[in-house]
This record gives C-alpha cells, sequence and structure tokens, in this order.
C-alpha cells in the first residue's frame, strides 16, 4: 500500500511520556514543552489524564486557555466521570481507551465484552452530546482476536468516533505482523486509523511506519521516546524516518528537533544516551579514519541527511580510531602542521591516551600532548 501525502502527528509526552517511571512534570513544565511542541508545528498533543484531578486537572486546564494551534486531546476510560472531568477541564477532543484482548479484558471487565461494548457506547454518547468530539483506542490490539478487534473498531465508528487507535500496548510486535494487521483494519473502517506502539523490543518506530504503510495515517509519539516501560515511538525518530525513507511532509520544524530534546531530557533529569537516534550526541561526531576521510570529502558517504537539518553541526573528534588525515584536518584549525612523521607519532600517542581514558581526545588533551610529545606545538 502507498501511504499518505501527509501524516498527521498526534504528541503524547504529556501524558504516556509522563508515565515512565520516575516521571512528574511540574505546571510549568507541562505548559513548556506544549508550547514547545505547539511552536514547531506539532498537530495533536495528548495532553494528560483529566480524571487524575489536582494538579494534573490543572495543568490540562491551563493548556487548555493558552490557544495553542495543535488539537488537544485528554485520555479517558469509558467512564463518565473521566468524561466529565474532560469537560470541566475545557477540551473540546478525548480519546476514550477500551481494552481488547481477552487478557485486559478479564482483568478490567471481568470478561464481559458485553459491559465493555455498553460502557463504549454510553460514554461516547455521553462525549458527543456535550460537543466533543471522540477517537477511541484498542488497549493490547496486537494480542487482540482479530475479528474482535474490528467488531470494536467497526462498534467505535459507528457510535461517532472519529478516529481509531491501534495500539501495541507490550511492544510484542514486528513490522511485518504489525503491517498485516493493521491492513486489515484500514480495509474495514471509514474513520482514521492512529498507531500508538511501544518499544519493549526496540521496535516502536519501525512498527509505526508498518502501520502508515498499511494505511494509518496518524502516530502516537514521544520526545526522545520517553513513557512506560521501554518507552514510545519516539517523535524525532518518527519525523525523520517518515520523511527521509518516505518523503512525507509532517510540516514539523526538524531543525529544532534536538533543542526540543535536550529540552525535555533537562526536564526530566535523564540524559540522552550518545547513541540515541536523531538526537544523540554521536549522531554526526565522526572519529573513524575511514569515516572521517570519507565525509571531509563527501558527507553524504556517511551521513543520511544534513545534520543542520535536526539542528546539529558535524563533529570530527580524535580518539583510538582516527587516521592521520582526520588528525592534521583537526590540527590545521589550530593551525598546526605536521609532516608525516611527527603526525604519526602523535596519532600513536592519541590512541594509546584513547585507548587507556576509553574515549575520544578533547582538544585540549590534543594540544597538550601534542605538546609532550615534543613536536613543536606550543600551547597558548
Amino acid at each position: 500500500m502507498t501511504p499518505p501525502p501527509q501524516i498527521y502527528i498526534n504528541d503524547t509526552t504529556l501524558r504516556d511520556g509522563e508515565q515512565a517511571a520516575g516521571i512528574a512534570f511540574s505546571l510549568d513544565e507541562k505548559v513548556a514543552i506544549a508550547t514547545f511542541l505547539d511552536t514547531i508545528g506539532i498537530q495533536e498533543m495528548e495532553v494528560g489524564i483529566p480524571a487524575m484531578g489536582r494538579d494534573e486537572a490543572q495543568a490540562i486546564h491551563t493548556i487548555a486557555n493558552l490557544g495553542l494551534n495543535a488539537q488537544l486531546l485528554g485520555w479517558n476510560r469509558a467512564v463518565l466521570s473521566d468524561i466529565q472531568a474532560s469537560i470541566n477541564c475545557g477540551l473540546k477532543r478525548i480519546h476514550i481507551s477500551v481494552p481488547v484482548s481477552d487478557i485486559q479484558i478479564q482483568v478490567k471487565f471481568q470478561g464481559q465484552w458485553a459491559k465493555m461494548f455498553k460502557q463504549l457506547q454510553e460514554t461516547i454518547n455521553f462525549a458527543r452530546d456535550h460537543g466533543l468530539d471522540v477517537s477511541v483506542g484498542g488497549e493490547d490490539s496486537s494480542r487482540a482476536d482479530e475479528t474482535f478487534l474490528l467488531e470494536a473498531a467497526q462498534f467505535a465508528q459507528e457510535n461517532g468516533a472519529f478516529r481509531f487507535r491501534f495500539c501495541d500496548t507490550v511492544g510484542i510486535l514486528d513490522p511485518f505482523t504489525t503491517f498485516e494487521k493493521v491492513r486489515k483494519l484500514v480495509a474495514v473502517l471509514a474513520i482514521p486509523v492512529e498507531m500508538h506502539t511501544h518499544n519493549d523490543l526496540g521496535l516502536a518506530t519501525a512498527n509505526a511506519l508498518a502501520g502508515i504503510r498499511a494505511g494509518a495515517v496518524s502516530i502516537n509519539t514521544t520526545v526522545n521516546g520517553l513513557g512506560e516501560r521501554a518507552g514510545n515511538a519516539a517523535l524525532e525518530e518518527v519525523v525523520m524516518a517518515l520523511r527521509q525513507i518516505y518523503g512525507l511532509k509532517t510540516n514539523i520544524q526538524t531543525e529544532r528537533l534536538l533543542e526540543l530534546s535536550r529540552f525535555v531530557a533537562k526536564t526530566v533529569n535523564c540524559p540522552v544516551p550518545p547513541w540515541k537516534a536523531i538526537v544523540g550526541a554521536n549522531t554526526f561526531a565522526h572519529e573513524s579514519g575511514i569515516h572521517a576521510h570519507g565525509v571531509l570529502h563527501n558527507p553524504s558517504t556517511y551521513e543520511p541527511f544534513d545534520p543542520k537539518d535536526v539542528g546539529w553541526q558535524r563533529r570530527f573528534v580524535v580518539g583510538k580510531h582516527s587516521g592521520r588525515h582526520l588528525l592534521s584536518q583537526v590540527l590545521q584549525n589550530y593551525d598546526i602542521h605536521l609532516d608525516a612523521s611527527n603526525s604519526q607519532l602523535l596519532l600513536n600517542a592519541v590512541r594509546d591516551l584513547s585507548t587507556q581514558l576509553k574515549r575520544s581526545l578533547t582538544v585540549d588533551e590534543l594540544l597538550t600532548l601534542a605538546s609532550q610529545e615534543g613536536l613543536g606545538v606550543a600551547i597558548i
């Protein structure tokens, strides 16, 4: 199937992202994150769970009054009091989540699927009677009986839901299975399908993309992949993969993705691993001699896209795997020029120290090492 020309991003950093163990946003932090997401062009945000009340409800109400361009969504169970809490927060659009797998229905509705359908119908009707737009999500869609999943999605559609969310709640799917399941769902529904994927097996972004290939048009994301357990599909990964692989538009200012990532990482006091896709510190850092040599001649040899596209600048660092070409290039930036013999002596010293420190060297360490090697380099 051919993906649509534009994909709808529904970021849930403020809901599912905050549900990560040990994460708690203050009101000011929630407002700041919502404002940042809105500024870079996120089309929709799931801003929290109104039924939690108190500080959560206050934050949602505050965000709802900011006049943001993005559509705002509150997460609810199929419980009338949840819907009322969303109304009290000033939301105009809500999401209702219901279990669709046997194991989830057993735990939450004592196995009574008819009771689940009844509550879903009542809550959708109540919400729509109060002028709300309603999205419905099938919790644990990935483990649901396929026939039952289709029936639940059609039931949501028939009762006025504007979208159905396919949830790989415990992150058990691979992209191939995801594609087949979502394709069947898309084939029977007239309303859009949204992807909600978790990263328990490291496949959240891949599965989200597979859903898009199958005909889904919306993806739940979180900044840095923040979320329960191993997290969710990362906003920065999804947006760039859609653009680079499929040429799909999201109208999001990708050049601010690094800034957004750092802001959220600082807010949750959880640094991003250097090897993290798109926003990790090593994403556009080159140490290997072969790679650096290629990038110096033509960046596309070892870079999938221009680092400026996501707010990065290319970096060359010296370490165990560096070669003389990279070493000379770095030193030239400081008006240091070595002949081949001295360059090799310094490179040997660089490799020894880098191995000892188990990291690449800083510029100061490199210059100090050059001075110590007696190569005539004056450190000022």
